[in-house]
């Protein structure tokens, strides 16, 4: 390159190595990370694999493996998110390994050299039989796990219970061989947490219409003799207590984490151990998500922050924690613990997720499986920033900021760059600060990105995850909206040249501030929520069915607000154009949503273009499809904002 006039080029138009396939095949991450004797194994992504989560196993030599060819994909549909879908343990013949099979949801026994097994039947029923959150008990010769069994076809025809499969088999074909553990007194449970000696069972309920972020209760329960559960006891919690896991120490004493007041913090049998205004657990979106792990010294594993969350070491005597040293800044809702030796998942905003492991004896820490290695020169990276925003009534609004960052190119004199604001799902959730190519996708072409942690959102403590509460449409519109009028108020973003994106909950976000305010020029609509009057029980799955009696308020008391808040409803105060992205087998935010939203719009001249993928749910998995997505997402914008990227990429066609 020659001179300065040729590294200026108008925002939008810069060249990138970063294209939608390299963004896709570096989307998600590895998850529910685990020891098989003194190996780590865990889970992670095949986006060319037709997106199936593969089981990957470290051998003692430091060898990555993956455990199970195509098909097979481990992941469970437990409350449609999932939760763990695999155990192991060494037996006299080597690693034995319980996992569920997405696309038939039963549990199967592996051991290396041999063939899947099936331990669990089919049902003809519903949605079938889901299991999650697998433990193997070989003295039993049992599975202890979560039964999810549907008893009709619609998403609400179910029920949940604690059950033990028999590892021989002999349940395969016989429903009937399946123990069931716990009657059908609560609607949601997490799987059981046996004690050190096997005498006693920990796990967690709720019902609706609470979330289990709303509140949970921590049941501990005798085991008896022959394997039953017996005396049923609440330990903590209840309807403004949310118990987010539960663990036993070595010596056998009842650990949890609690947000009694106000912050998730560990409790050791009722007492505090380390009171801080931080998180050390977060939102319930899957079974057996894990903030902490006892170890063999009394010593406790937690993922903890404000925020950012961090890896440490917690003296549950003294209540100090030391963080391990390294450069992952944010560590996942996985861990786990064998003798001295800690496990968990770790990125940055210069590192994509990769496994960690820490040595307690040494201090040491190290990354040990799915390393990250720089598909691109990291140049190309974005270089984030940690904002705070003033929202309405000088509210706290966090947000990161990804400027539009290229090695070799500015922008002409004067012009300001296109923003987009990133919406994320949820809404109880938060997005981390840690490597996206999706983000760098746009960043390095010369479209800024700021993600928001719109009031709602976990890490800042129960006061701030509940100023959502019946505000859903409203605060998280507000807060959105604050980032964009700030970002543009400042000079760093032009405020013509506005847009917002968000998937699932975000897109209800989206979609919301679209008919609502003027800021944005256009949006992108990810699998949304659209008309909270059908988004309910029947329309969506169990889990989240009643979900809006906090989000918006009873319906049966504030109907008038579930019409007031639908964009489906506001759809002709729609004028800007957008992108709808929608998965046809979604059964959480089905695409009768769309449909309908897309009704109330026909003929009114809005440009917009409709894109549906057959075989994707809700969040996309497979390569094709979100290569397809993010060039549609960057040609929306590109005509919306003028913008001439290159290399070029395929013109979605918008049509009024």
């Amino acid at each position: 390159m020659r001179g300065d006039e040729v590294r200026k080029s108008a925002y939008g138009s810069w060249p990138s190595p970063i294209d939608a396939a390299l963004a896709a095949a570096h989307d998600g991450h590895p998850e529910w990370v685990g020891f098989v004797g003194d190996e780590v194994w865990w889970t992670e992504p095949r986006p060319a694999e037709g997106g199936r989560r593969a089981l990957v196993r470290r051998t003692a030599d430091g060898t990555e493996e993956s455990v199970l060819p195509q098909p097979w994909n481990v992941r469970s549909r437990v409350i449609e998110y999932g939760g763990r879908p695999w155990t192991g343990v060494v037996t006299d013949d080597g690693p034995l390994v319980v996992f569920t099979h997405f696309a038939d949801q039963r549990l199967y026994r592996y051991e290396p050299g041999g063939e899947p097994r099936p331990l669990t039947p089919l049902s003809p029923v519903g949605g079938g039989l889901r299991w999650a959150e697998p433990q193997v008990d070989l003295a039993r010769g049992e599975v202890w796990c979560v039964l999810e069994e549907f008893t009709g076809d619609g998403p609400g025809d179910l029920r949940r219970v604690l059950a033990a499969v028999p590892l021989d088999g002999s349940a395969a074909g016989d429903r009937a061989a399946v123990r069931e553990l716990t009657g059908e007194r609560h609607r949601f449970v997490t799987g059981p947490r046996l004690s050190p000696d096997g005498r006693r069972a920990a796990w967690l309920a709720w019902d609706h219409p609470r979330m289990p972020w709303d509140g949970t209760e921590l049941l501990v329960a005798e085991v008896g003799a022959d394997g039953t559960l017996h005396s049923v006891r609440t330990a903590a919690g209840g309807p403004d207590e949310a118990v987010a896991q539960a663990e036993w120490s070595t010596d056998g004493r009842l650990l949890y984490a609690s947000d009694r007041d106000g912050w998730w913090n560990l409790y050791r049998d009722g007492v505090a151990l380390c009171p801080r205004e931080e998180e050390f657990a977060g939102p319930l979106w899957k079974l057996g998500l894990r903030w902490f792990a006892p170890l063999d010294n009394g010593l406790i594993a937690v993922v903890h922050g404000r925020g950012s969350t961090l890896l440490g070491i917690l003296d549950p005597e003294s209540g100090e924690v030391v963080d391990a040293a390294g450069p992952w800044t944010e560590f996942a809702s996985t861990l786990a613990a064998h003798g001295e030796r800690i496990v968990a998942v770790g990125a940055s905003p210069r590192t994509a997720h990769e496994v960690v492991e820490l040595d307690t004896r040494t201090g040491r820490a190290r990354a040990i499986g799915a390393r990250h290695r720089d598909p691109v020169d990291p140049a190309y990276y974005p270089e984030p920033q940690i904002r705070v925003f003033t929202g309405p009534d000088g509210r706290e609004v966090h947000a990161h900021v990804y400027p539009p960052h290229h090695p070799e190119r500015t922008s002409g004199d004067g012009e300001l760059p296109p923003y987009v604001i990133w919406a994320h799902g949820g809404p109880t959730s938060r997005v981390p600060l840690v490597l996206d190519l999706e983000i760098a996708y746009f960043t390095s072409r010369g479209i800024g990105v700021a993600e928001v942690n719109y009031g709602g959102s976990t890490g800042y403590g129960r006061a701030y995850r509940e100023r959502l509460r019946e505000q859903w449409g409203v605060v998280d519109v507000e807060d959105c909206a604050a980032v964009a009028r700030a970002l543009a108020d400042e000079g760093t973003a032009d405020p013509a040249r506005l847009a917002i994106r968000g998937g699932s909950a975000g897109g209800w976000t989206t979609a919301a501030s679209l008919t609502t305010t003027d800021l944005y020029a256009c949006g992108t609509i990810i699998y949304p929520v659209l008309d909270l009057t059908t988004w309910g029980p029947g329309e969506t799955h169990d889990f989240e069915s009643r979900y809006l009696e906090s989000l918006i308020g009873p319906l049966s008391e504030v109907p008038a607000r579930y019409a007031e808040r639908s964009p489906t409803a506001r759809a002709d105060r729609l004028t800007a154009p957008f992108l709808l992205l929608q998965g046809l087998d979604d059964v959480i935010c089905p695409p009768a949503q769309c449909e309908r939203f897309l009704a109330r719009i026909a003929g009114r001249g809005v440009p917009h273009a409709y894109l549906t993928f057959a075989g994707e749910g809700h969040g996309f998995r497979r390569a094709d499809t979100m290569i397809r997505a993010l060039e549609a997402e960057l040609s929306l914008y590109a005509q919306v904002f003028g913008l001439d990227p290159e290399p070029r990429i395929p013109k979605v066609e918008l049509r009024p």
